[in-house]
């Protein structure tokens, strides 16, 4: 447990300006203490950092005091703490990486657990990545895997943005209490707000489940652009690898695979249609040596993590899969597949057969859609339509579930 001048000289440290965390570390090498930093002279300090860092050192920052006091009430909450590199608690995984922070700030009502995976040099967490625009199929994914590793016990990282991120979180807290995986948030403000406003219920449905929202900045750190590839690297560094759900070649989850594999973490990337924008990230990953996954399986099995309780969940998943499967098959008699096909036809089901009884052109537009992303253009030239008619085509099948809409006016069959 650390003394209140201990928390006040590493805020100090955190909140003199100029003074970032390379020359923090170099000047924690030479004095060992951030109390024993600010007892040096002007002199002492010039032979560790430059002129201008050493006269701020030498000076109080602005609203030190405030945000002391802003910070011992924000400590008096219970599961609610700040780590440093040398803190016995502080994440073992995090601090084998290449750039830990020098204080984290931690929200997570279950001690026990955190102090459980922060002794862990090879902790069960897994960090999950993508776009903040992805498509339908790419949020569902994200979910599904989130929910399938957190079953199988990984807790999930990510970073609480929108989109992926947003589904990643989504997915773990949908495991079952029989999972031992639980929801981690790195964000890139402080933890006396949250960003975005939207997601404010799901950070407490976080901190709810179990799980813990981390960050490396003050109290009072607004959202600002360069702060979030910084929180990357914590993603990146806590858990055995990263997990990347479509991105754009401009992704800042490029960044946190990139910094993944400095990390020595696995990085695993999901690949996708070479027309979609939202895959090309994901594709130049595998080029530079990431994992191509196409199932949760294997990314457990890469990293040696495939429980009794997983093995046995899939396993039971195959046989009703199987089951169903089987007796699709048997019932689908000439006769019944008349009556099937009738009764399509005559309710509009939500089906491909439905569209084509209710309406041949929908149908023909859906089968020319497919399942790689595809403009108006070559719709229009391939089915010689009218385009205001495809455009309004184009919309009820999008109502209707089953197209999709993406960025760069593209279009993509959902199922």
């Amino acid at each position: 447990m650390q003394s209140k001048s201990d928390i006040a000289a590493w805020l100090r440290l955190q909140l003199t300006p100029g003074v970032g965390a390379v020359a923090s570390r170099r000047l924690l090498a030479a004095f060992s203490l951030p109390e024993l930093i600010f007892e040096q002279s002007y002199s002492a300090l010039r032979q560790v950092v430059s002129d201008k860092q050493a006269q701020a050192l030498l000076r109080e920052p602005p609203g030190l005091a405030a945000a002391q006091d802003a910070l011992a009430q924000w400590l008096s909450c219970n599961g609610q703490f700040l780590l440093t590199v040398g803190d016995a608690d502080y994440p073992q995984s995090l601090l084998c990486s290449p750039d830990p922070p020098l204080c984290l700030y931690v929200q997570c009502a279950d001690r026990a657990w955190w102090q459980s995976l922060a002794a862990l040099e090879q902790a069960p967490l897994i960090g999950m990545v993508g776009s903040r625009q992805p498509s339908a199929q790419g949020l569902r994914i994200a979910q599904d895997w989130a929910q399938s590793l957190a079953e199988g016990g990984l807790s999930v990282i990510s970073g609480l943005a929108l989109g992926v991120d947003a589904a990643a979180h989504q997915g773990a807290l949908r495991a079952p209490a029989w999972g031992a995986g639980r929801s981690i948030a790195v964000v890139g403000t402080g933890l006396d707000s949250v960003y975005p406003r939207q997601h404010a219920a799901l950070a407490q449905a976080i901190l709810d489940a179990g799980g813990a929202i981390l960050s490396e900045f003050p109290l009072g750190t607004a959202a600002i652009a360069s702060n979030f590839p910084k929180r990357n690297r914590i993603i990146a560094g806590l858990g055995l690898g990263v997990v990347v759900v479509e991105a754009t070649l401009q992704s800042g989850s490029l960044i946190t695979a990139r910094l993944a594999m400095e990390a020595n973490r696995d990085v695993f990337a999901l690949p996708g249609s070479i027309y979609a924008p939202q895959s090309k990230g994901c594709h130049a990953l595998i080029k530079q040596g990431a994992q191509l996954v196409e199932t949760v399986q294997e990314v457990q099995e890469s990293l040696g993590f495939l429980p009794v309780a997983a093995t046995a969940k899939a396993a039971v998943s195959d046989i009703q899969n199987t089951i169903k499967k089987g007796a699709a098959q048997a019932d689908l008699t000439p006769k019944n597949a008349e009556k099937i096909e009738a009764s399509i036809g005559a309710n509009g089901a939500n089906t491909v057969e439905g569209v084509n009884q209710g309406n041949n052109a929908q149908h023909k537009l859906l089968q020319a859609v497919g399942f790689h992303p595809c403009s108006l253009d070559a719709l229009a030239l391939q089915l010689a339509y009218p385009a205001a008619q495809l455009q309004m085509d184009l919309l009820h099948l999008e109502l209707a579930g089953k197209i999709e809409r993406l960025p760069g006016g593209l279009y993509q069959r959902r199922s």
